[in-house]
């Protein structure tokens, strides 16, 4: 049986040359196409075009074997059309891809990348994630991960884990390996944004201590500063300001300060630590101790706490961030 024509509208739509490379299909399809058209795509299709050929014939013919007709006829047209249908999407995306990636098309490789990881389902992630692999696919791999490691249970119970885990071990594990990585991951971001978050309130402590014991804030303030009728009204922090402003009232009247024996007082004696490690004003700070404990640390002579400075530079840094970002208080 003779090779079967099959006919691409593009011929009739561009002033184009008649064919002069005929592309054949182990199913027996001809595609006609035009040797610039393809080279002008394609780096790989002009090394192949600018082969010399074996036989004298003027035709040139190139076989692609091991992919459906109408798959191959996709690929073809889109060098003409830059299009691909969500129907051809939908039932050759995989041997699209394929395709894309061995003749080096890289705008239809981006769509058949998006296309797949738009068609991810459990069923079809394993064989998903292999292909990603073998086409150097890292976007359609990482979503493969992420379907992996939240659905493991479910892709477990499928064909082709069970398939891959019959035949080829070592990729089992590399997935395995992978999704740990992957989880590892999660948790030292959700970490890190936690820490971040921590971070962020002891800086905004700071900003507001130093706030009420420089202007004032509500009721509380410095004891040489008549509070302005202003000032008495809540600040835009007041949420953080309120707590602090408890805090002081109780460390200026607790009995079990000097003893050590009471927690809020630890709390508040901490965070003038803090403040005394982030302070760069010592001379002409109004917020109370930060000269003693600076005056204490040196005349004992001790090395700083690498914790506290680690901390203190980190709660500096969340002060920074969050005066770029937040609106200035009021």
């Amino acid at each position: 049986m003779g090779a079967q024509m099959i006919p691409i509208g593009y011929h009739t739509t561009q002033f184009l040359h008649e064919p002069d490379v005929f592309i054949h299909t182990s199913g027996g399809t001809r595609i006609p196409a035009h040797s610039t058209i393809l080279a002008s795509v394609s780096p790989v299709w002009k090394n192949i075009i600018d082969r010399p050929c074996k036989h004298r014939s003027s035709e040139r013919v190139i076989q692609i074997n091991g992919v459906p007709c109408n798959a191959v006829t996709a690929f073809v047209t889109f060098h003409y059309t830059s299009r691909c249908s969500e129907e051809e999407m939908e039932e050759y995306g995989m041997h699209l891809l394929t395709l894309s990636h061995v003749y080096m098309v890289p705008q239809l490789k981006q769509m058949c990348i998006k296309g797949l990881t738009q068609r991810l389902t459990v069923e079809n992630v394993v064989d998903m994630f292999q292909l990603a692999r073998l086409c150097d696919a890292p976007d359609l791999r990482l979503n493969c991960m992420k379907l992996l490691t939240n659905h493991f249970k479910a892709v477990e119970k499928t064909e082709g884990w069970k398939f891959l885990n019959r035949n080829d071990p070592w990729l089992e594990l590399e997935i395995l390996r992978l999704m740990d990585e992957h989880q590892t991951r999660k948790e030292n971001s959700r970490r890190q944004r936690k820490e971040q978050g921590l971070y962020m309130e002891l800086g905004e402590a700071m900003e507001c201590l130093e706030h009420i014991c420089t202007e004032g804030c509500t009721d509380v303030g410095p004891c040489h500063v008549e509070i302005k009728k202003e000032k008495m009204k809540p600040c835009t922090k007041f949420s953080t300001c309120q707590g602090l402003q408890l805090l002081i009232r109780h460390f200026a009247t607790c009995k079990r300060r000097i003893s050590g024996r009471c927690l809020r007082c630890k709390r508040m004696w901490q965070l003038f630590k803090l403040h005394s490690y982030i302070c760069q004003q010592t001379d002409s700070c109004k917020v109370p101790l930060c000269r003693q404990i600076q005056y204490k640390m040196q005349q004992e002579k001790r090395k700083d706490d690498p914790r506290w400075k680690v901390l203190a530079k980190k709660v500096a840094s969340a002060k920074v961030i969050s005066s770029l970002t937040l609106p200035k208080r009021k």
